[in-house]
This record gives C-alpha cells, structure tokens and sequence, in this order.
C-alpha cells in the first residue's frame, strides 16, 4: 500500500494537481470540527457540509470523543482557538458508530490475540486509571456528544465566548441533526 501511495504522490506533485488545495494554515470558517474518525465520513463529511480545504480545523478521533480534559483533542483545540483564530466547535458524531457498545473485555481480549502481554496490559493503567475505563465506548451517541459539548463547554482553558454545538451526521445520507 505504501509503494502505491508514494507512486501516486509523485505524479501527484509532478502534474501540480495540489494547486487546488493550497490555503493557508487558518480555517476561513473559524471552526474547528471534532468528528469521528470513521472511513465513511471521510469525504461525506465535507461534502455535506459544504466544506473546501482551508475552510475548518478538522480534529478525528474515534466516537469524536474527548476522553480526557488535558488530552489531545483540547490541546488541539487550544492551539486551534489561540493561535488560528477559531471562534466555534462543532462535535460531530455520528449514528452507527463503532464505539457504541464497545466492550473492553473484547478488546483486551482480541490485544492477548495479537500477542499482547498482560504486563504490557498492565502498564497502562497507571496513566488512565484502569484500561478497562479508557478503553470504553458509549451507549448512545447523543449523549456522548453532548458529553463532549460540555466538557469543552465548562474547560477553563476555552474562552466562555466560544460556539459550541453538537451535531450527528448519518453516515449513509450525510443528514445532519443538533443535539440539544
């Protein structure tokens, strides 16, 4: 796969098609998106949304979750807000998404599969309190988005005059809905 990659970025670079993309490194919109990481929304996001390189911040994740408030997804965030301008989040889930009913058990289990250790295991709940508590899921995605919402919403380190809403994509149709 990789060898198809850099075969196709060659010619890629060599017909100057990246000219379509060029933008600067600030979103026009001045929204940063949390959205799930999930293959189908990789180009129907955008599209439904009408969106165009340059237009977002786009932070991918699986569920679209923040999992922890110092974490990845607020530091980009921060980095999003203080030093290219965003004045709005949009969390987006989406229906039918992996992380519903994730089970930890499974997963750990599949991990002991692929050869990893049960010390190996082990070493990571010092860091997230217990894996089986990091490596959850969610029951129901308006409420994960909503969790999401309002762990940013109520970070000291976001400014309170920042929009903050909370979306669900259909992953098959690209229809959006707000969560209340």
């Amino acid at each position: 796969m990789l060898k198809e990659m850099f075969e196709y970025n060659k010619q890629f670079v060599k017909d100057e098609r990246y000219k379509e993309f060029q933008t600067d490194k600030y979103p026009s919109k001045k929204t940063a998106i949390l959205a799930c990481m999930d293959t189908r929304l990789t180009s129907l996001l955008p599209a439904a949304l009408g969106l165009k390189n340059g237009d977002v911040k786009l932070i991918k994740n699986a569920g679209a979750v923040v999992s922890h408030p110092y974490g990845s997804v607020i530091h980009s965030l921060i980095i999003s807000i203080y030093e290219l301008g965003v004045e709005e989040v949009l969390v987006i889930g989406h229906d039918d998404c992996g992380m519903q009913n994730l089970n930890s058990e499974k997963l750990i289990k599949k991990m002991h599969e692929h050869g990893i250790t049960d010390v190996d295991i082990a070493r990571s709940d010092g860091a997230t309190g217990g894996i089986e508590d990091w490596l959850v899921g969610f029951q129901n995605v308006e409420e994960a988005v909503s969790g999401s919402v309002e762990i940013i919403k109520a970070h000291p380190l976001i400014p309170k005059n920042i929009r903050i809403y909370g979306l669900i994509m259909n992953p098959e149709t690209g229809e959006v809905r707000q969560v209340v």
